[in-house]
């Protein structure tokens, strides 16, 4: 539809011009910074920053009722900037023209109700948002989207140029930061710090495909962590990991797309979401914080945050909260949901103030923690896929968490379960291998269970020929080979004749 067709008093709505005042909020020292440059930490306090719109108070000029119908609207126009995250554009990056905006096809992602018998054995409704359909197949889009949209305006701008933009990550940070900067080539060039041996084959081919510079380095994600921190603090690289503020802004789109999905009504849903390296459940928190506070929904959902026991920060800290206490990092163990295996995620001093502020907004506690085993993290993983989802290890890990979330009564049978599948099942189908081929007892601590185990019979009959490569048949040979081979088959399926 063309924006002459919607009501009229939603018309002048539509189409976003810039708007706002935005810096940078130190969460440690409190010291605020223009955006006119790319900042990742505080200069003064070392610590993580966040945007801030310093004028949103304009944004409540519209009441949440209106706000409501200017999203639900924007979803019938055909302009590519409105058609992905920059739909909720006064609450992701105000200030940037939708001319600069990059749009890949991020967004929109689908919200998938499992089936009856996976509900029924589960013990509450649930759905996956399936993350993996974004354009490099996950979630990292959407930060990468509002990231490179903002380096896109400043290059625009004249106020940057030559742009070398760089990650450390597990897989799907550097195959989003490698499309969405390719994109942008040659003004912007791409460069990625993976663990050496610890990403799928599926994920590194992405940012060699893209073009990215790839190193593989000893040690975990952590270690790549520090490198990249080291290299944006010496030198002139734009960081794309998640101490870049506006990755987070773009991530909060998910919460906004699941309030849209349920008609704002969030009250009775619990958000499922594993928690890594932190930024998304940071951003997920946000993003239901800014839509309670201008009055699009009128209660914040439960936050699920998943870890599993070998890389378990965020649950440690959270196991025996007293006021003061003091994070500690820990060394992590092999996992099957890799991009959890993070022992000192970067955004925990956003996880710690979004917590307190989130809680105390709702008026009771509404965000809790949750640790699975590697077991139950690929027993759950499997089965969701085998009730018609395509749910990464991520997406077993948040499935996991929901059922240890369930027997601890922090989700009761009431709550409708939005899990977060944040990336494509076919970028962990390695582990999926292992799990059949019994090949996962170390390091991960998993054994098979025969009934998920899946693998390909061989059919080749005996008593007559076979077809070949370049050598088919043809017949009274190829009859008696198909006759032959359905029979096979048939008996493999205990199908009875008609």
């Amino acid at each position: 539809m063309k924006p002459e067709q919607f009501p009229k008093h939603i018309r002048n709505y539509l189409l976003p011009t810039p708007a706002g005042k935005m810096h940078y909020d130190c969460l440690g020292c409190r010291q605020q910074y223009d955006i006119s440059r790319l900042l990742y930490t505080c200069p003064r306090c070392g610590q993580v920053l966040m945007l801030v719109d310093e004028d949103s108070q304009r944004l409540k000029s519209i009441n949440g009722s209106t706000w409501r119908e200017i999203f639900d609207y924007r979803q019938m126009l055909k302009m590519p900037a409105m058609r992905g995250i920059y739909r909720f554009h006064e609450f992701i990056g105000p200030i940037i023209p939708l001319e600069d905006i990059v749009y890949l096809g991020e967004g929109n992602t689908p919200v998938i109700e499992a089936n009856a018998e996976l509900q029924a054995r589960v013990g509450c409704r649930l759905f996956f948002k399936n993350d993996g359909q974004n354009p490099s197949a996950s979630f990292k889009d959407r930060g990468m989207a509002s990231a490179l949209s903002y380096i896109n305006h400043l290059v625009r701008q004249g106020r940057i140029d030559n742009v070398l933009a760089i990650c450390a990550s597990t897989g799907d940070t550097s195959a989003a930061a490698a499309l969405y900067s390719a994109y942008l080539h040659p003004r912007v060039r791409s460069a990625v710090l993976l663990p050496e041996g610890k990403v799928t084959v599926q994920q590194l081919s992405q940012p060699l495909g893209s073009g990215a510079k790839v190193f593989e380095i000893p040690g975990v994600f952590d270690d790549c962590m520090k490198i990249v921190e080291a290299l944006s603090e010496q030198y002139n690289v734009a960081l794309l990991n998640s101490k870049n503020a506006w990755r987070i802004l773009g991530q909060e789109s998910y919460s906004y797309e699941i309030a849209q999905i349920f008609d704002y009504q969030t009250g009775d849903l619990a958000v499922v979401v594993p928690v890594g390296n932190a930024g998304n459940i940071t951003a997920v928190m946000n993003g239901f914080l800014k839509f309670l506070e201008f009055g699009i929904i009128q209660a914040l959902p439960k936050i699920i945050g998943v870890q599993s026991l070998h890389a378990n920060p965020v649950v440690r800290y959270y196991q025996d909260y007293s006021k003061g206490k003091t994070f500690m990092p820990i060394t992590v163990k092999p996992s099957v949901a890799q991009a959890a295996m993070i022992g000192n995620p970067v955004s925990m001093p956003r996880v710690i103030k979004l917590v307190e502020t989130y809680n105390l907004k709702a008026g009771l506690q509404r965000v809790f923690f949750v640790q699975v085993t590697e077991q139950q993290i690929m027993d759950w993983h499997l089965t969701a896929n085998r009730h018609g989802h395509i749910a990464c290890t991520h997406g077993g890990e948040c499935l996991a968490g929901l059922v240890e979330a369930l027997a601890k009564g922090l989700v009761s049978d009431k709550d409708v379960a939005v899990l977060d599948s944040t990336a494509h099942a076919l970028k962990f189908v390695g582990f999926q291998d292992l799990y059949f081929q019994g090949k996962l007892k170390t390091p991960f601590n998993i054994l098979s269970d025969r009934r998920l185990v899946n693998m390909p019979v061989k059919i080749r009959p005996v008593d007559t020929k076979c077809p070949e490569p370049g050598k088919p048949l043809a017949g009274n040979e190829l009859q008696r080979f198909i006759l032959a081979s359905a029979e096979a088959v048939a008996q493999q399926l205990n199908l009875q004749k008609t």
